[in-house]
């Protein structure tokens, strides 16, 4: 419980119409998408970057807890108030401040949301590709904060290929501008990327510069079903070899396609187990190439059946099956643990034939689906929490599954980030050696841990 005479200094230096510690500000502060929950003290929403300034000298000067916070909709609890103190509500901060089609650069706040940067980019002719599934209500400084990805990051890359520079503030108060407006940038220790992905734990982001690409004039899409997993597997081996450059590469398994096909009361077939989602894009004569070569690959892989979207509202037919995948599931069971592990896109088989026997194993209910270009796997075990039995057996079977994506050379998160939920698990991915160092950068940047506390190790 923070001190009276803070919430006075805070009311005093940005006014009673950005802070607020009533009971249901703090709850609906208190989660994000996690079954976690910690109340703050305090929530703050800041409308210009002198506020930012503000809330942190007056945190640091009375040595309370800060937790940036973009729209609330991580995996791992990253934007939660471990420790109390007060939360920074970046959603007022949502002004696109400029779109330069010269220089190909947008300069945004960082609560601007990231469907409405692609909307305004594209209006402008001007194509921002990180695309993570929550673009409708995710924040870009929240994708900076956990270098968000998406289905387009096999052919585009992820978030932080993407941040050109920075400005943001040290926990003293202190402004810091970090990298450049220009693609190449070798000066100095690049601590612009230091800061993407740190998850707020190092410093608050007040304003991003992004690169922008020329918008691809035409774009297909193709859903096609398989009877099995491994068959689409080896149908996207073919796909990534074909020299198509798809934009998209997404899979689907059987409990997933099921879920979703009567979330939206729509009929599927038993012949299908798995189904691939692929995008290309391009000028009409690249689309066209790739359409024909795309069109062989899909009839030399024995497919169930298969599905080309060319306009754009067929297109987001599509697409919002895809993304209607996660609140679907979510009807499966009470809690849905989401975990995002990477493997070697070439090991994808082995491990989700891994996965699928813990499942069976351990009498668990586990939904595969995700991105199979770049090897990432939204792994989600259903769950009932009130099942003490079923959640020891889960937890017995996230651990080996982590251990076996370190095994393997993978990651054991993609894009979520670690927050809370993946600390337990560091240590199989890092040295004490390499976890020490993490520890010691923290501690430039934030000595006494009030700055995001309790996240990452």
């Amino acid at each position: 419980m923070i001190e009276k005479k803070v919430l006075r200094e805070l009311y005093s230096r940005l006014g009673k119409e950005k802070v607020f510690s009533d009971r249901e500000y703090l709850l609906a502060y208190s989660y994000d998408a996690t079954a976690m929950e910690y109340w703050p003290d305090a929530v703050v929403f800041p409308t210009r970057e002198e506020d930012i300034a503000a809330v942190l000298r007056i945190c640091s000067e009375r040595r309370v807890p800060l937790i940036p916070r973009g729209a609330g909709v991580g995996y791992t609890g990253g934007a939660l108030a471990v420790q109390g103190g007060v939360v920074l509500v970046f959603t007022r901060m949502n002004r696109i401040l400029r779109l330069d089609g010269a220089n190909f650069l947008a300069e945004v706040e960082p609560g601007v949301i990231t469907a409405d940067l692609q909307a305004a980019a594209e209006k402008r002719g001007l194509f921002y590709p990180p695309d993570p599934a929550s673009l409708k209500t995710s924040t870009i400084g929240g994708n900076v904060a956990e270098n968000a990805g998406g289905p387009r990051c096999f052919k585009y890359g992820v978030t932080g290929n993407y941040v050109l520079g920075l400005e943001a503030y040290l926990f003293s108060g202190e402004k810091i501008r970090l990298g450049a407006r220009t693609i190449k940038n070798v000066a100095g220790y690049d601590l612009k990327s230091l800061l993407i992905g740190s998850e707020g734990t190092l410093a608050v982001i007040s304003k991003v510069f992004l690169r922008l690409l020329p918008l691809p004039p035409l774009r297909r899409l193709f859903w096609v079903d398989f009877a099995t997993l491994a068959s689409g597997a080896q149908f996207v081996q073919k796909v990534i070899h074909g020299h198509i450059q798809p934009a998209v590469l997404e899979f689907m398994d059987r409990r997933s396609l099921q879920a979703v096909y009567a979330y939206q009361r729509m009929p599927l077939s038993e012949k299908t187990g798995a189904a691939v989602l692929v995008e290309i894009d391009g000028s009409p004569a690249e689309v066209a190439e790739r359409e024909m070569v795309l069109g062989k690959i899909i009839e030399s892989s024995g497919p169930v059946g298969w599905t080309l979207a060319q306009t754009p509202t067929e297109q987001e037919a599509l697409w919002q099956t895809r993304r209607n995948i996660s609140p679907a599931i979510a009807l499966l069971k009470p809690r849905k643990i989401n975990e995002d592990i990477v493997v070697p896109a070439a090991l994808i088989p082995e491990m989700v034939s891994f996965i699928e026997a813990l499942a069976a194993e351990h009498e668990l209910c586990i939904v595969l689906f995700g991105h199979f270009g770049d090897g990432n796997i939204h792994t989600n075990l259903m769950v009932d929490p009130a099942d003490n039995d079923e959640m020891k057996r889960a937890e017995i079977v996230l651990d080996k599954i982590f251990r076996r994506v370190v095994e393997l050379g993978g990651t054991i998160s993609g894009e979520h980030g670690i927050g809370l939920s993946k600390k337990p698990f560091m240590h199989y991915q890092f040295s004490p050696v390499e976890l020490e160092l993490f520890r010691a950068i923290k501690k430039v940047f934030d000595p006494d841990n009030l700055l995001n506390p309790g996240k990452m190790f």
